[in-house]
């Protein structure tokens, strides 16, 4: 818990999610939960972020110091395909224009680093970088796994 971090909005689609965090059935939930800093919004991510608006109801146009995703498996293995638009120049200015100055999206992908991906990025943000985690696998014997979290900077 560290008190660096002011504010916290979780956004995502399926009421089941929100439900797990309300119910207490994730982990860690009860701390976060509880956390005042911390607020659950149900919504479609890709709308909020293609909106004006933005991602704060209660403070709209609010600008932000990091922006992290997690939806997709990749930017090429999508979930809906309603969320392709995100991953053009387009999508990724929508979700910069809510970053401040110095701000940082961060992407999970399930797949190996991207050169192209990062190129994509790198149209847009002022930086990109892929960086790669590789874990211990528990569902596949403890095999080394190797995933990537992209970063992009306003």
């Amino acid at each position: 818990k560290s008190e660096k971090i002011r504010s916290l909005n979780i956004i995502d689609y399926l009421d089941a999610v929100v439900d797990w965090h309300e119910e207490d059935i994730i982990p860690v939930n009860k701390e976060l939960r509880t956390d005042p800093r911390c607020q659950f919004t149900r919504g479609d991510f890709f709308a909020i972020a293609a909106s004006e608006a933005g991602f704060d109801k209660d403070q709209p146009a609010r600008k932000y110091d990091a922006i992290l995703i997690d939806i997709d498996h990749s930017p090429d293995w999508l979930l809906d395909q309603g969320s392709e638009g995100f991953y053009t120049e387009k999508g990724f200015r929508q979700t910069k224009s809510h970053l401040k100055p110095g701000g940082v999206m961060g992407l999970w992908s399930d797949a190996q680093p991207d050169a192209e991906f990062v190129a994509r990025l790198e149209k847009v943000f002022s930086a990109a970088s892929a960086e790669p985690v590789t874990f211990a696998n528990p569902l596949q014997d403890g095999k080394p796994f190797t995933q990537t979290v992209y970063l992009a900077w306003n």
